[in-house]
């Protein structure tokens, strides 16, 4: 099974210990390996891509 990275409904999160988190908003994926199901209901593609795209969190300091 694939996962489809362009979908608007998966979510890639790495935590502080560099940990991968995969889901998916909709609950439609086979959870362990993360694998989006074939010909899901629920795939919408991403209008917007995410490529160069950071989120800091509040403890991090400001950017330069």
């Amino acid at each position: 099974m694939a996962v489809f990275e362009d979908c608007r409904h998966y979510i890639m999160q790495t935590t502080a210990h560099e940990e991968k988190l995969e889901r998916c908003r909709m609950g439609a994926n086979q959870q362990l390996p993360f694998a989006c199901p074939d010909g899901c209901l629920f795939y919408e593609p991403r209008k917007v891509s995410g490529a160069g795209w950071t989120i800091r969190s509040s403890e991090d300091p400001p950017a330069t």
